[in-house]
């Protein structure tokens, strides 16, 4: 777990009720009130999703909710920030992955 436990201006995070959540398929545990970066973070997930057009992985990059980077699916809705977002019981979150051909194809057309 690569999480930080004990935290000298945030207190101790021991106590705090844990709650299940998937990515991917996988289900993970966070702590309640954690965004979707931290818990994936502390869980050792590092990609996030795939570039649209080139494939190439994607991950955590401000954590303040400017890049865009760490865009994720989340019970269905897409382009959601993990770095925004705080996880909920039992939450579905899946990765972005890179377009098929033929969306890119139209996707460039427009």
């Amino acid at each position: 777990m690569n999480r930080i436990i004990d935290h000298p201006i945030l207190g101790s995070i021991n106590n705090q009720n844990t709650i299940p959540f998937q990515f991917d398929g996988k289900t993970y545990n966070s702590h309640e009130g954690e965004t979707v970066a931290a818990a994936l973070l502390a869980n050792g997930v590092r990609r996030l999703r795939d570039h649209e057009e080139s494939g190439t992985p994607r991950g955590f990059y401000c954590n303040i909710g400017h890049c865009m980077e760490c865009r994720v699916t989340v019970n269905g809705q897409s382009n959601v920030r993990a770095c925004l977002t705080l996880v909920e019981k039992n939450m579905r979150i899946e990765s972005g992955r890179q377009l098929p051909n033929i969306v890119k194809r139209m996707v460039e057309e427009q």
